[in-house]
């Protein structure tokens, strides 16, 4: 990043978000599509997965609510408008594809809340804002697939439903390191802030 770029970001974006009193881990789209290699989607997120992974077992341990969300279609995707003819690959996502599936490491629990989505925001056309609302949650630790769709898209959707989103980049992946950087660095200038795992392990820890 050039000086002049740094310069007018820190001109231009200079406030901080705090996390509040009660965070949830919403981890977004961490299914098969972007885990194997034979998906048009793959990500090469296995390391990110294992951030997740670690990430969930701190959450269940200090008490801090979970939620997963997963994408599914209809037959021909009637269900998904022009986003489904916008990006022909969604289609891995029809209904009972495993490229659907949550990995065998990182299963939804008997406490945590599935929220399945068309959109690339985990808030668009779903009930997750009134469901976190409902339970007092102020704060989204938001990882998952791909940070430059549906991270991006859900992050700024927290923001704009009232909720403090902390991105955690160790747990996010994209397809390429350029636009995970790239939207990385614009949702910390206007959106979010983004935090290390071992940032967000201590925003959990908190609540133990």
């Amino acid at each position: 990043m050039s000086e002049d770029l740094s310069a007018s970001y820190a001109k231009a974006f200079a406030g901080h978000l705090q996390p509040g009193a009660k965070p949830a881990l919403l981890i977004v789209d961490v299914v098969m599509a972007y885990l194997d290699p034979q998906s048009p989607l793959y990500a090469a997120a296995e390391p990110a997965l294992a951030s997740n992974e670690r990430l969930v077992a701190a959450a269940r341990a200090a008490g801090v609510p979970v939620y997963f969300t997963n994408v599914e279609y209809q037959a021909g995707g009637a269900d998904g408008g022009y986003f489904f003819r916008k990006v022909p690959s969604l289609s891995a996502f029809m209904k009972g594809s495993p490229m659907g599936l949550f990995p065998p490491t990182l299963q939804p629990g008997p406490d945590d809340v599935v929220v399945t989505k068309q959109y690339a925001s985990a808030f668009f056309g779903t009930s997750l804002a009134s469901t976190l609302h409902s339970a007092g949650v102020d704060t989204l630790l938001i990882t998952g697939f791909s940070t430059s769709g549906c991270v991006r898209a859900s992050a700024l959707d927290a923001l704009q439903h009232g909720f403090i989103p902390l991105v955690v980049r160790d747990a996010c992946a994209d397809r390429h390191p350029a636009p995970h950087e790239a939207n990385l660095f614009d949702l910390q200038a206007k959106y979010a802030e983004v935090v290390s795992e071992a940032e967000a392990c201590a925003v959990i820890s908190r609540q133990g």
